[in-house]
């Protein structure tokens, strides 16, 4: 079936979670946290992805935005960083996260084939919309899918519903594009096709379900396309 839509995952799929760390890390007076700068961004994004999904499996569904300070603060806590001002630099910072290098001119090229191209994402809509802009893509996605929309998190099968609503395509005519393992094998046994970058060379999780493709980074997802 012919690929007419391609569908990405925001956070470490298109945008860079550690990139707020590592910025405050390299500023002036800031080598105490420089020390474990890469400490606390692993625990703010473990603790991130498990709020959610625990949230999703008990009902208390919150948007994206508290989740986030809710996972720093226990990544400052849990690395003894108990200074408020560095909190709200980091959160600033997440608000405008940077998107990997290769992003504009893979999208580019998406759109140059005729392909719709969007975000589906368990960020809020204001989140997604600053991070959007400050890596000055919008004009190079059709939408911002957000998972606000139905109040639920991924891997909710309502989630990835919303890409049929809103481009009137079946699941076998979408290339899903996620660095999330579980959330690759999800939107596979949804029936996308899907793509799972694997920046980090990890192992593929356990689940069934597994990526129709997998690459390290974002750059042959135009040659993907015309393969499938």
């Amino acid at each position: 079936m012919t690929i007419t839509t391609c569908i990405f995952d925001a956070y470490g799929t298109l945008f860079d979670v550690n990139a707020a760390a590592r910025a405050v890390a390299a500023e002036p007076g800031q080598a105490g946290f420089a020390d474990v700068w890469q400490e606390v961004a692993a625990h703010w994004r473990a603790k991130q992805l498990q709020y959610t999904w625990i949230r999703a499996l008990t009902g208390h569904h919150t948007d994206f935005w508290q989740i986030t300070q809710d996972a720093l603060d226990w990544a400052l806590e849990r690395t003894g960083q108990g200074d408020p001002d560095l909190r709200e630099r980091l959160l600033g910072l997440y608000f405008t996260l940077e998107a990997y290098p290769e992003v504009p001119e893979m999208l580019a090229k998406l759109k140059a084939q005729g392909l719709n191209t969007a975000i589906l994402s368990n960020g809020s809509p204001e989140m997604l919309k600053g991070a959007v802009d400050s890596a000055d893509l919008a004009a190079l996605l059709d939408d911002v899918l957000s998972v606000e929309s139905v109040g639920i998190f991924k891997p909710d099968a309502s989630v990835y519903k919303l890409v049929g609503e809103r481009f009137g395509c079946r699941p076998g005519e979408v290339l899903f594009v996620s660095a999330n393992g579980w959330d690759a094998a999800s939107a596979r046994a949804f029936g996308f096709r899907v793509l799972w970058v694997n920046r980090a060379g990890e192992p593929r999780d356990r689940l069934p379900d597994p990526p129709d493709r997998i690459a390290d980074d974002l750059t042959p997802v135009p040659a993907i396309v015309r393969d499938f």
